[in-house]
C-alpha cells in the first residue's frame, strides 16, 4: 500500500488551517501539517518575495483529483500550487491514512 502527501502552498496561517480542516470534514485527507517557508516566484511579470505557510496533507492515492479540485473551490490564490508526492510509510501508519479518509 502507498499513499501521496499533497504539498499545498497557502497565504497565512489561518488559510491552511482553513483547507485542512475543510479537507478533513469531507474526508478526503488523514491529516496535515503546516510550515511557514519564504517564497520567491513570478508572479504577473516580476518577481515577489513572500511569507508563505506551506501544508503537506497525506491522504490515498485515489483521493488526489477530489483533492485538488476541493482546494481550487475554497483557496484564495487564482493560481494555487497543488502538488503530489507519491510516498510510502510504516506499515501502521498507511494503514491510519486508509482508515480515516473515504
Amino acid at each position: 500500500m502507498s499513499f501521496i502527501i499533497v504539498y499545498v502552498t497557502n497565504e497565512s496561517l489561518e488559510e491552511a488551517e482553513r483547507v485542512t480542516n475543510h479537507l478533513l470534514e469531507k474526508k478526503l485527507i488523514a491529516c496535515g501539517n503546516h510550515m511557514p517557508i519564504k517564497s520567491a516566484y513570478w508572479w504577473q511579470g516580476k518577481i515577489e518575495n513572500e511569507d508563505e505557510y506551506v501544508s503537506l496533507l497525506k491522504t490515498r492515492s485515489s483521493n488526489w483529483e477530489l483533492v485538488v479540485t476541493e482546494v481550487e473551490k475554497i483557496h484564495s490564490y487564482d493560481t494555487p500550487c497543488i502538488i503530489k508526492f507519491e510516498a510510502e510509510a510504516n506499515q501502521s501508519y498507511e494503514k491510519w491514512i486508509e482508515d480515516e479518509t473515504s
